[in-house]
């Protein structure tokens, strides 16, 4: 009964595996549809949002 169960569950999540894997196929080379976080070339901090970075705000 336990074998039954325990087999049952590694199935289901091998199924929920490939379907994830048809939904976000890159998943191991960033998402697809979001930006990696850039670097100020100035002082090197990580930019948050479109805006300049702090340091050069004044």
């Amino acid at each position: 009964m336990i074998v039954k169960i325990v087999s049952l569950f590694l199935v289901g999540m091998a199924v929920l595996a490939m379907f994830g894997k048809l939904r976000l196929p890159a998943i191991g080379k960033g998402r697809m549809g979001l930006a990696k976080a850039g670097k100020c070339p100035h002082c090197g901090r990580h930019k948050i949002g479109k805006g300049p970075c702090p340091c050069r705000k004044g």
